[in-house]
């Protein structure tokens, strides 16, 4: 079939069994491969469903200025719809963005807009929405995604993500294990797969450092997971448990999902990765497990897949951070 738009190709990624990497474990662990996604990540899906929506309702026009707030794969997701559309678009990032990502950006002809400044939680997001907001006062005709706020962001995980990943399982699953950071993707699959599958957990797997759940603000390498703000998207009562991961152990898991699945994944799939690692000792024998890998890894190949930045992550982590950090939520029955 021939389609008309390279937006046609977002979404129905394959889910495949991770048979190697969990080889003797007990667990029947499948993946979400959101990394076929034509821009290269999960975040393809709510710049489409965003834009989307707004040029249906008007809320968008020809005229707009697309603004948004990213760390990388987003901005590169809502540059790619923009230009499918012709819609001008302006990236607000910060010095933290891959190298690949801003080459990116601005390959897809998006304008960057980059802070300097680190906020009051060490990092650059709330500095960076500052900025948007110092931007919207300056044009009209400016149109802010607000990918924290948006509930078009945890919708579209709602009607397709979890929709696909519901109807591709042979059998239903125990928990699903999901990177946060807007939290929009969590939230979207938790609430969609709970109506299919009442009795399964669904496990959110945050930044060591990120405040979103409440834990202690600290300085984080990985984008795409953490935030040093609480969503207003967020609601926990979809979610069962917390599983706080460290850069080294991220990039520890990504190396391992390549050498044992050829599978070359970002920072955050290496998290989900790693958080199922940690709590197999826990879960039972045959448990089912789902999960998602939200983009690739050649953006990460100067981080995650960087000898040096690895062997300096494994001193950071290793010396100062416990083995085991999870949270757990007491479910109103």
């Amino acid at each position: 079939m021939t389609h008309q738009s390279i937006l046609d190709y977002v979404g129905n990624t394959p889910l495949v069994q991770l048979n190697r990497l969990f080889m003797n474990t007990g667990l029947q662990v499948s993946a979400k491969l959101e990394f076929f996604n034509p821009g290269g990540s999960v975040k393809d899906r709510p710049a489409k469903y965003i834009i989307e929506h707004g040029l249906r309702t008007g809320e968008i026009r020809s005229n707009s200025h697309i603004i948004e707030s990213t760390s990388g794969n987003f901005g590169i997701a809502l540059a790619m719809v923009a230009r499918a559309y012709n819609l001008r678009f302006t990236a607000v990032v910060d010095p933290k963005i891959l190298p690949a990502n801003l080459r990116m950006l601005q390959a897809f002809g998006a304008q960057v807009d980059m802070v300097t400044q680190c906020d009051e939680h060490d990092g650059y997001l709330l500095t960076r929405l500052r900025r948007v907001k110092e931007l919207l006062a300056e044009d009209p005709d400016k149109y802010w995604i607000n990918q924290y706020a948006n509930p078009l962001n945890w919708q579209t995980h709602y009607h397709t993500t979890a929709r696909e990943i519901v109807a591709g399982l042979d059998q239903p699953i125990d928990y699903f294990f999901g990177a946060v950071s807007t939290t929009g993707t969590l939230m979207g699959i938790g609430r969609r797969i709970r109506e299919s599958f009442p009795q399964v957990k669904i496990i959110a797997v945050d930044a060591t450092g990120s405040i979103i759940f409440g834990s202690a603000a600290g300085s984080r390498d990985i984008p795409g997971i953490g935030a040093s703000r609480v969503p207003e998207l967020l609601d926990t009562s979809i979610v069962d448990e917390v599983v706080l991961i460290n850069d080294y152990e991220s990039a520890t898991a990504c190396r391992s999902l390549l050498l044992h699945e050829g599978i070359f994944a970002g920072g955050s799939s290496g998290a989900v990765i790693a958080a199922i690692q940690k709590i197999q000792p826990s879960l039972p024998a045959g448990s089912r497990i789902a999960t998602l890998l939200p983009d690739r890894g050649e953006r990460y190949l100067d981080l995650v897949y960087n000898d040096v930045w690895y062997q300096n992550a494994r001193e950071r982590w290793t010396i100062s951070e416990p083995q085991f950090q999870s949270i757990q939520f007491a479910k109103v029955v």
